[in-house]
Order: structure tokens, then C-alpha cells, then sequence
């Protein structure tokens, strides 16, 4: 069982993003975790979840290891788990030699920090700790037939120190007796979900050992299929039905990112790739930049809101902007070829469009937008028109972006 803690997550003030990537984790080691339970910060509702999580074979909780008055995850633990708490003079030595170096980056008196670090490290009692990226580390308590571990709540912090949780020797008897299926993806752009399901149907479907899941991801479609052993060849046979009717629709068998894959194929083919991005105002950059490592290929961007920005800046001819408009294949065009000319690169891509919520006209609507992407390989153009609200606009037509580059690159 999952618990992810927090008032902010109950109200509504931030999204838990620690549930789904713990679940995800964990069902790919064997684990299925049967509930994530988000709850807020009071005292009752959160131990009352604990307890129930106790009644698992593995109770994951994050958030609440803070040192303020309502972090109350370790406490109500080992409340929950029927044994005391102790000071770990270790774990106490470590985070104040982490607080005093905070402390002094921040150029603030220590004993802002101080209060805290006693709390932090009170553990409950036969409790391991692991780590600290913050001053919160991760803590790991086997107590009856359960293992429980508490993580901290920001979700870099948990995503360090997961590996290394999973890595003691609780966690490591646990997974022992796990049994992970084998997964195999098809990752899908350009098709909808009833032609897949179609496609399933007509190959009978999923069971006798073989889950399919066809979930929406950011604009793509992703096929799941779970496999149970003794299920390979009817998962072979499954999987090659899908793949042969998505046909082009059909880029990836890997759970890699659109970007960083994007990125490993123009590296793979030494070229660099740079962005002009007029309603997308540097999505498209942000996704590209997301990825460690990205430097090598990706040059920079030119966000060109303005018609004075796309003429002065990435070349776009007066004539053209007067001709067609901002929002236009002419445009995207001449905005792809500017900016691969102005940034040196190989391949330039561009965006334009209208996203809304005003601005849009009988002939150029809210959700109209043109893509284009330039590079010695030759050229390819994209127009979408879906009316929507401005942020998916905005996401979709940078996802677009990505895959016509990647479209590009593939026709070399």
C-alpha cells in the first residue's frame, strides 16, 4: 500500500506525483501495489492510514519527515507499529553538519535550522535510515509480517533515495520472494485509442497470461503488455499484431522520453537541432533541455512572440508576415530556416499558432497551428487544428514539435 501525505495534496494545492512513480517501481519488481490513499496531515486520519498500510506486506508512505510542527509521518509510525522512538546520534550528526552547510550558503544563523534537526533524526525504534539529499532521509522499519519505508515528500529527494531504499536487506528479502512479469511496450504517435483497441480485438483480445493496458501519455498512445510466465508466445503474437497494424504510427518499443529520444537520434547522427517557438513561448526548449546531457545537441532557442522578433531576429521576410501572417506555413517555414541559419544548427524546428484563449478569427481559430521542421535531409510541415484550452494547445504543439523532428531525422 501507498499512503502520500500532505494537507497541500488533499486541498488541492499540488498534484502527488510520488504515488504513481512508487506504483510504477514497484509493479515492475513484482510488487502490485492494491491502493495509493492520499491523506492530509491530521494526526487521526494519517495514523489511521498507517495502520491499514501496516496490514500489507509493504506499506510505502511519503511525505511528513520535515521538521514542523505537522510532519508527523515517523511519529504516528511508530505510534501505529506499537514501539518508541529514539534519537539516532548518527543520523542527528549528519543532518546538522547538512544544516550548518546550508546554513552558511544561505548566509542564515544556524540556529534557524537547529530546532529541527533533533526531530529529523528521531527514528522509530530498530528503524534503518538511508541517505539525505535534503535533511529528510528515508527511513526503512520491519515490524510483524510488514516492511514499512517512510520517504521524503519532494519528489527529487524520494527519487534519489528509492534505489538505495530498495537496496537494504528488507527491501531485498521482500523482492526475493517477488515475481515481476515481463513488460513489453509499443509506443504509439498519431493514432487514436479506439483503432488500437480495434486492433486488439481483432487479435483476441487480451488474458491467458497477457494484460494489455492502452493508456493516453502526453499526447502519445502507450500499449502495455504485462506478461506472466508461460505467456511469451502468446504475447509474441499479440505484440506483433499491434505493431504490424500501427504501422508508421509506431516509434518506439523502449519507455524512453520523446526528448531524450529525439536527442539520442540526432546525436546518433551528429547533428544539432535548435527551436523557434512563437505560441509554444519555449516549451519546446524546456522539454529538450529536461534531459540531462541535452547540450551536446540542442543549440538554443529564439521565442518569437512578436512579428518584430520573427523579422528581426530569425529573418522572417516583411513580405511573408504581410502575405500570410504570424500564424502560417509560410511562416513556421521561414521561422525553422531562420533560426537554423542565426544558431548554426542542423536542423531547426518552429512553431506557430493561435492558443487561445482570444485571438482567433473565422479563418485562423483558437487551436490552429503550424510546425515546420528544417534540415539538410530535406523539409516536413505540420498543421494541426484542434480547438482546446491554451495549455493543451500549447503541450500538444510542442509534443508535435518533437516528433516531427524525429520524423525528419528518420527519412535520412
Amino acid at each position: 500500500m501507498i499512503v502520500a501525505s500532505g494537507s497541500e495534496l488533499v486541498r488541492g494545492d499540488r498534484n502527488d506525483r510520488n504515488g504513481p512513480y512508487l506504483a510504477s517501481s514497484l509493479q515492475r519488481l513484482g510488487i502490485d501495489p492494491v491502493r495509493i490513499t492520499v491523506v492530509g496531515d491530521e494526526r487521526a486520519e494519517l495514523e489511521a492510514a498507517l495502520r491499514e498500510g501496516l496490514a500489507a506486506d509493504l506499506l510505502c508512505v511519503s511525505g511528513g519527515l520535515g521538521p514542523t510542527h505537522d510532519d508527523r509521518t515517523v511519529e504516528l509510525l511508530a505510534h501505529a507499529a506499537g514501539v518508541p522512538l529514539v534519537v539516532d546520534e548518527q543520523l542527528r550528526a549528519a543532518i546538522e553538519e547538512l544544516s550548518r552547510r546550508l546554513a552558511a550558503r544561505l548566509k542564515r544563523p544556524y540556529t534557524d535550522f537547529s530546532e529541527g534537526v533533533t526531530k529529523q533524526a528521531t527514528l522509530p525504534e530498530g528503524a534503518l535510515w538511508v541517505g539525505l539529499v535534503g535533511t529528510a532521509p528515508a527511513v526503512v522499519l520491519e515490524t510483524g509480517s510488514c516492511v514499512a519505508v517512510a520517504l521524503p515528500g519532494p519528489p527529487r529527494e524520494l527519487q534519489q533515495l528509492w534505489p538505495r531504499v530498495l537496496e537494504t536487506p528488507p527491501l531485498r528479502r521482500l523482492l526475493g520472494r517477488a515475481h515481476p512479469a515481463e513488460r513489453r511496450v509499443l509506443r504509439l504517435y498519431g493514432v487514436s485509442e479506439s483503432a488500437v483497441a480495434r486492433s486488439l480485438a481483432a487479435a483476441g483480445g487480451d488474458g491467458d497470461g497477457v494484460e494489455v493496458t492502452i493508456c493516453a501519455r502526453d499526447f502519445e498512445l502507450h500499449v502495455d503488455l504485462i506478461v506472466q510466465p508461460g505467456a511469451e508466445e502468446r504475447a509474441g503474437e499479440l505484440e506483433s499484431l499491434l505493431a504490424r497494424d500501427a504501422g508508421r504510427h509506431l516509434f518506439s518499443r523502449e519507455e524512453t522520453g520523446t526528448a531524450a529520444l529525439v536527442l539520442e537520434r540526432l546525436r546518433a547522427r551528429r547533428l544539432t537541432l535548435a527551436t523557434a517557438e512563437s505560441c509554444t513561448g519555449g516549451l519546446v526548449a524546456a522539454r529538450l533541455t529536461d534531459v540531462p546531457g541535452s547540450s551536446d545537441v540542442f543549440l538554443g532557442s529564439v521565442v518569437a512572440y512578436s512579428d518584430a522578433v520573427k523579422a528581426l531576429q530569425l529573418g522572417v521576410p516583411q513580405a511573408v508576415l504581410d502575405a500570410h501572417g504570424a500564424v502560417s506555413a509560410e511562416t513556421a517555414e521561414a521561422m525553422a530556416r531562420g533560426v537554423r541559419e542565426r544558431l548554426g544548427a542542423d536542423i531547426g524546428v518552429a512553431v506557430t499558432g493561435v492558443a487561445g484563449p482570444g485571438g482567433g478569427t473565422a479563418e485562423k481559430p483558437v487551436g490552429l497551428v503550424f510546425l515546420h521542421a528544417s534540415g539538410p535531409m530535406g523539409e516536413r510541415t505540420l498543421r494541426l487544428d484542434f480547438p482546446s484550452d491554451r495549455e493543451t494547445i500549447r503541450a500538444r504543439s510542442a509534443v508535435a514539435a518533437l516528433h516531427l523532428v524525429r520524423q525528419l531525422v528518420a527519412q535520412s
